[in-house]
């Protein structure tokens, strides 16, 4: 017998730290897939600590909302025994691995998106987000200088090299307008200063991938076109695939412990 779906109570802030559990976890999966098969081992211990702190901050979000919401759900039931559509992480972060500049360059995108997020959450008046904050600001902003080091290297290197690195952009560039995308049941949390509004980020998110992408000699798209729907439970393909991988053992054996 396969494990049932849990059924969650979706409140402001409960729906606010599942958002961002989900971004974690779901990158952190994404990051897990390299390990075993990295350019070289080096970047295959980085690629899956960088993992490794995204597994621990959905651990710690998760844990939270448990708390919150008080309905005997815990970060294992969270992570899953959830349907799809229950899952609330950004587009962006679900994509398939590609090759590698394609990985490098969502982690880019990503991670300077999330160190101003939680650089910024580090001032919300929940002492508890804050401090979740405070701990992950420091490891994405190891994530920042990883990745944006890659994306110079990349952009800057072979003919080859630009070339991927270019398409990866092309290719990510309408995912990343999901991240500054805020929603009615927001609202509330902000104007009590428990959440921040990702609107305020957009600028000097722009200005640093700009420059890095500016130094790797690449561009940016001027497409400003922009997919959403994560933020609402509507995904792509990927995640289906990737929810069957990561839930099969929980959902087979329920209950199971080591």
């Amino acid at each position: 017998m396969t494990a049932a779906n849990i059924t969650v109570s979706e409140t402001p802030l409960v729906l606010y730290t599942l958002r961002r559990a989900d971004d974690a976890l779901i990158l952190g999966h994404r990051l897990s897939e390299w390990c075993g098969h990295a350019p070289m081992l080096e970047e295959d211990m980085a690629l899956a600590n960088m993992g490794l702190d995204l597994l621990g901050q959905a651990r710690e979000l998760y844990s939270y909302a448990a708390r919150v919401e008080g309905r005997g759900n815990d970060e294992d039931k969270f992570a899953y025994l959830r349907d799809v559509r229950q899952y609330r992480n950004l587009l962006l972060l679900e994509q398939p691995n590609g090759d590698f500049a394609r990985t490098m360059v969502r982690q880019f995108f990503y991670a300077t998106f999330a160190d101003l997020f939680w650089r910024a959450m580090m001032h919300s008046s929940d002492p508890t987000l804050a401090a979740i904050a405070a701990k992950s600001e420091k490891e994405s902003a190891y994530h920042v200088r990883h990745s944006s080091e890659w994306i110079v290297r990349l952009g800057d290197g072979t003919e080859e090299s630009h070339r991927r690195a270019q398409e990866a952009i092309d290719e990510l560039w309408a995912f990343t307008g999901e991240m500054f995308e805020t929603c009615d049941s927001e609202r509330g949390l902000i104007d009590a200063g428990i959440a921040i509004d990702p609107a305020t980020l957009r600028a000097p998110w722009l200005k640093t991938v700009s420059d890095v992408v500016r130094e790797a000699t690449l561009a940016l798209p001027s497409n400003d076109w922009m997919q959403q729907g994560g933020r609402s439970g509507r995904h792509s393909e990927h995640l289906g695939h990737l929810l069957s991988e990561l839930q099969s053992m929980p959902r087979t054996f329920p209950g199971a412990t080591w």
